[in-house]
């Protein structure tokens, strides 16, 4: 589980609750951007990993992929 999401649900009760401080609103934006580069990052290793074969049995795999395939 990614370690930020228990503050940002935190956050998102109080804010619900009783509403946010301005630091609080800060640290939220700053734990969701870090949250969503953490999201990126897993979507992106998911698609390096991956081929694409058409029912022939030829390599599909568009070139996007491949480069990224490349560079880890």
């Amino acid at each position: 589980m990614i370690k930020e999401l228990d503050r940002i649900n935190e956050l998102a009760k109080i804010q619900r609750e009783v509403g946010l401080t301005e630091d609080q609103k800060v640290e939220q934006q700053q734990l969701r951007q870090a949250y969503l580069g953490q999201i990126r990052g897993q979507v992106i290793n998911s698609f390096t990993g991956l081929t694409v074969i058409d029912p022939l049995g030829n390599d599909v795999t568009p070139e996007k992929v491949r480069e990224l395939n490349k560079l880890n």
